[in-house]
This record gives structure tokens, C-alpha cells and sequence, in this order.
């Protein structure tokens, strides 16, 4: 699994914007129950030059957990990776309405800079719901009696962000051409300065506020109204989130290990090996070794029999790589047709696997591969608690069993090393989790010596529905979505 998306815990629009009767500002109106957020800036609405702005503010759940977790705990648990191994998208979706919508403008995302209360308003219209005597935040106050503090090089009014030149590496802009986009950022500096705290020389967590840039919201033009998905939205997959997404691919050679050919540069000619540690079905860091290194020879016997020359060092440096799993990188020249594995620090032997190698053939031909893909071991359905590990299985498509003396009809499993998933929902096509191909391939295939497979986490779909599963794969330097279709129900 390299995925986990964190809702939102509160969220709250703001605004300045004159109610009906142009005089009466609403700037004591609060909306943190509405089911949507806006961002807008009008013009010479009132008078000649004047100008109404509306922004919003949402936080999420950096240190403290809601019902998906937090990002602290997850982190400290081994769910996700490390600072450096993870990105973290800010995702908040668009809502389409029938009032007027702003074109070619940028929206600003900055660090809230002090606690603020999300409210019960509703109203988004007439701005009638007021906070000035009761809970919640609004253009002038922060909660209740507690005003906006100002000294971060903006106004107070509409919120306090942090967007001095110290903070210049922690606010965002998107830009947005025909107003219908969603909001999609990496946030990943941000993210870890709220989890390294004020004690870490980071900052605290009050959200983010998204607002125009100051030319939109005083200029002498109108930008409204883009509007959001709030928290409190019905659809379940367009609340605003944070997703971590990192790359937690593990490309195991052990059922498709070649030995090095003088058609392939160093880099090409290795394979890399995994070592599994679990103790009663769990996985758990060896004793002795931990985060530390391990070592690993090859053999022509298991029971250390010749020992075969590896480069680009013999014994191969082996390292960790999360709890309970090692892995280590080689080439090998040999014509041996088995080899073994040992696995080894100091004068202990761990483990002792062994692996067929084969060898790399040039062809007469250039060829595009066509493939049959399957899941071997999906349900029809599926709890919408925990993770399910997905069994890939692909072969080439004109496939024909070897034929010795007798016909050989074992199915030769096709390894694709960059397959990617997908999954939509099937009553509507609405993408779930679209295919992870940029720079942190979060939806890549891992694969071991039983073929490839993929950790599905079921609590990133909604209950009651039936979703597909489709697969991309990168072949010649070219995509190609596979024609098979996956279907599951999450009860």
C-alpha cells in the first residue's frame, strides 16, 4: 500500500462580501457547516470601487486523529515512510454550480498562523448565521471574542497566515484556466513542518486558508464564484483531504533473475533479492541485525558448496528495508542452473533460499508484447476495514506450451515491471484511485518469486458499491491500459 488520504477535520468559509442590501457588510457570518467552500472576489458591487473578498479555511489531521487515523500516528507506526520517502497532496474538489465562474486566476495556499473554531453556520447567501456572540470563526474573529492577530505581513481580516519570508517555502499558488479544476498541491514541506512542531523549529498545525491573490481580491475585475466539496459533503470521495503518496515498490529478481549479458550495461545486469523475516505471521526485524546491514553469498550447493563470484562486491552488502525485510543488489556470471542464496552477519547464517537464473536473448524481430492478465485470488466482496494483498498474473498473449516429449503446459508467468492499477467505481466510472504513474509511482506493482501483486487498503472506498480494478502497463516507453476488468463490492 502507498497511499493513505487523511479527511478533513474542520473547514469554514469567510467572507467580507455585502449581504442584499449592499450597505451591511457579513463579516461576522460563519459557514462551518455548509457543505461546500468558496472563494470569490467582486467588484464595484456596492460603490465605484469597491471590492468583497470570500476565502476559506480548512485543517486536517497532522498530530491528532479523526476516524482515518493521523499522520503522526501512522507515520510512528510504519504505515507510511519517513520525511524524504513520502509527498503530501492537499486535494479539495471541485463543485459544480450554476452562479457565475471565474477564469484564468491563482489561488493562494498558506499556513494558518493561530486556533481557530469551525462554527454551525450555514448560510452561504444572506450571510445570517453570526459567531460574534458564539462559537466559531469569521472574517474579523478567530473564535469567539478572539480577533485574527495581524503581524504576518497580511491584513487580519479574513485570517492570519504565515506568508512572511521566512515561510516563503511553505505557501502555494495553482493556477486555474477554465475555473472547473479541483485543487491539487504538494504540500510535503508544509506537512513536515507541522510534524516536526514548534518544539522541532516547525510550526503548529491551524490548517491552511486558500484564498485569491491580493490584485484578484481588490482589483478592478471580479473572480466569483469557485466553489468546493466541504467536509460535510455527501460524496464521499470529494471531501478535502491531504493524500501521502510514496513509492513502495519491491522488485523481487528471485523468479526472474538473469545473469549478466554483455548486451546490458552495469546497471541493467543487476538483480535484487529480498530476505522476509515474520515471526508468527508478522513481520519483525532480525535479531541481531535490525536496521543494520546483512550480508549475502551465492552458491552452487545449499549446503554452502562452491561460491560464486558476484559483482560489484563478494559478499554482497545487503540492507533494510522496513520492518523485517532486506534486500540485496548483484550481478552474477555463472551456468550453474540453480543457485542458493546465504544469508548471513558475522558467523551467523539466517536464511538460505535459492533462485533459477536465466538468460537474456536478442531477437530477429522488434515486437510489441500483447498480454492476458488476471487476479488470482479476488473476492466478490470485500469489509471496508483493512488491507488486502492482490495476486497479478499476466502472460504473453500468444503463449503455447513448451513441447518436449510431453507437452510441458506449466503457464509461464509474464513479470511487467512497471504495471500500475486503477480503480473506479462502477455504477458512475468515478475514478477511486487513479493509475500512480508521475514521479512517485504509488500505484506501481511490486513483484516476488510468486509473481506481482499490490496492497489494497478497503477503507479508502466507500461501503455499498462495486468497484473494478484495470491495469497499465509501461512497455516500449509506452502506456497501454490493459482490456480486463476487475470487479469487487465493499460491504
Amino acid at each position: 500500500m502507498a497511499l493513505k488520504r487523511y479527511i478533513a477535520t474542520k473547514d469554514n468559509t469567510v467572507t467580507n462580501a455585502y449581504k442584499a442590501d449592499l450597505v451591511t457588510r457579513g463579516t461576522g457570518s460563519n459557514m462551518g457547516l455548509a457543505d461546500s467552500l468558496s472563494v470569490f472576489s467582486i467588484y464595484a458591487q456596492a460603490a465605484s470601487s469597491s471590492a468583497e473578498a470570500s476565502r476559506f479555511l480548512v485543517q486536517f489531521p497532522v498530530l491528532t486523529a479523526n476516524s482515518t487515523g493521523s499522520i503522526q500516528t501512522d507515520r510512528t507506526s510504519g504505515k507510511i515512510p519517513a520525511s524524504g520517502s513520502v509527498d503530501f497532496y492537499l486535494r479539495i474538489f471541485n463543485v459544480i454550480h450554476s452562479q457565475t465562474l471565474p477564469r484564468q486566476f491563482t489561488l493562494i495556499v498558506s499556513p494558518v498562523s493561530q486556533s481557530w473554531e469551525e462554527g454551525y453556520g450555514l448560510d452561504m447567501e444572506d450571510y445570517n448565521d453570526l459567531t460574534y456572540d458564539g462559537t466559531g470563526s469569521n472574517w474579523e474573529y478567530a473564535k469567539s471574542k478572539v480577533p485574527w492577530v495581524d503581524g504576518h505581513d497580511v491584513s487580519s481580516s479574513g485570517g492570519s497566515f504565515l506568508t512572511g519570508s521566512s515561510y516563503q517555502n511553505y505557501n502555494y499558488t495553482q493556477y486555474f484556466d477554465n475555473g472547473t479544476e479541483d485543487l491539487e498541491i504538494n504540500i510535503t514541506g508544509l506537512v513536515e513542518q507541522w510534524l516536526t512542531g514548534t518544539s522541532g523549529g516547525g510550526f503548529s498545525n491551524y490548517g491552511i486558508g486558500v484564498y485569491l491573490t491580493s490584485s484578484q481580491e481588490s482589483g478592478n475585475r471580479s473572480y466569483y464564484t469557485k466553489m468546493f466539496s466541504a467536509r460535510g459533503s455527501e460524496y464521499f470521495f470529494r471531501r478535502p483531504i491531504i493524500e501521502a503518496r510514496w513509492d513502495s515498490t519491491k522488485r523481487d529478481n528471485r523468479g526472474n533473475f538473469y545473469i549478466s549479458s554483455s548486451t546490458l550495461n552495469s546497471a541493467d545486469n543487476l538483480n535484487l533479492l529480498y530476505l522476509y523475516n515474520y515471526v508468527r505471521g508478522q513481520p519483525k526485524d532480525i535479531y541481531g541485525v535490525g536496521t543494520g546491514s546483512i550480508y549475502l553469498t551465492v552458491h552452487t550447493s545449499a549446503s554452502l558448496g562452491e561460491q560464486l563470484t558476484t559483482t560489484p562486491q563478494q559478499p554482497v552488502t545487503g540492507g533494510w528495508v522496513s520492518t523485517g525485510v532486506y534486500s540485496a543488489s548483484f550481478a552474477l556470471s555463472t551456468t550453474a542452473s540453480v543457485v542458493y542464496d546465504k544469508w548471513f552477519s558475522g558467523s551467523t547464517y539466517y536464511h538460505t533460499g535459492s533462485f533459477e537464473p536465466q538468460t537474456f536473448n536478442s531477437h530477429n524481430a522488434y515486437f510489441t508484447p500483447k498480454y492476458i492478465t488476471t487476479i488470482t485470488n479476488l473476492r466478490s466482496e470485500y469489509s471496508s476495514i483493512g488491507v488486502n494483498r492482490l495476486r497479478h498474473f499476466s502472460r504473453l498473449k500468444n503463449w503455447n506450451p513448451t513441447i518436449y516429449t510431453v507437452a510441458s503446459t506449466k503457464i509461464e508467468n509474464s513479470y511487467i515491471e512497471n504495471a500500475y492499477y486503477k480503480i473506479f467505481r462502477v455504477i458512475d466510472d468515478y475514478t477511486a484511485i487513479d493509475y500512480g504513474t508521475g514521479s512517485t509511482n504509488h500505484t506501481r506493482l511490486s513483484y516476488d518469486i510468486s509473481g506481482s501483486y499490490f496492497d489494497l487498503d478497503m477503507s479508502l472506498l466507500e461501503s455499498g458499491y462495486s468497484y473494478g480494478i484495470k491495469f497499465l502497463y509501461f512497455i516500449n516507453s509506452v502506456y497501454e491500459e490493459q482490456e480486463e476488468v476487475f470487479k469487487f463490492r465493499i460491504r
